[in-house]
């Protein structure tokens, strides 16, 4: 049974705000927290690289759910718009972690332990790929897709928590050699 694109999308109103919502606040936390620790000196390469590796992607997730979040909240004509914008987005997303990863696997001040690697790459591949395999799958089968696109947002959320938790706690650790 294909649905209308307002009942398909109308049921998941409430969780898209709600997600939204909650990826706007924890991104606007994470430029306060960073703001607050910047008393120490960041101009290094070792900073910037561990920056772009670690703290960069944290705010990329937050974003990218903000982002899916309000999409599905547009009241679109048809399903094929949203399936193409958010295929985009998970697909741009899924380039991203690569880029990340190789940008992890040069690190010079820190090597990256098995934990760094799921929670930086390996579970952020997963999101953005079921975000775009969702986002696909939208149109033929929109009430499928739309559970894989949520369960993509959430775990973008909760990757975010989790890394912005890891880097904050790193900072005011004092930072070590770790970037």
């Amino acid at each position: 049974m294909v649905e209308t694109v307002p009942a398909a999308l109308a049921a998941w109103s409430n969780f898209y705000v709600i997600a939204g919502s909650s990826a706007a606040a924890l991104t606007g936390l994470i430029f306060v927290v960073i703001t607050l620790v910047r008393g120490e000196e960041y101009a290094s390469a070792a900073r910037h690289d561990g920056i772009s590796t670690f703290s960069t992607p944290t705010v990329m997730h937050f974003c990218t759910a903000l982002l899916v979040s309000a999409i599905l909240c547009v009241p679109w004509p048809s399903l094929v718009y949203v399936s193409v914008i958010v295929a985009v987005v998970g697909c741009y997303g899924v380039i991203y972690i690569i880029r990340v990863a190789f940008r992890t696997r040069g690190l010079k001040e820190y090597t990256a332990d098995a934990e760094d690697w799921i929670w930086y790459s390996i579970l952020p591949f997963i999101a953005y790929a079921t975000l775009a395999v969702g986002a696909i799958a939208l149109h033929p089968a929109p009430r499928d897709a739309l559970f894989a696109v949520a369960g993509g947002v959430l775990l973008l959320i909760f990757i975010g928590i989790r890394n912005a938790w890891d880097v904050v706690t790193f900072l005011a650790a004092g930072g070590g050699k770790e970037p």
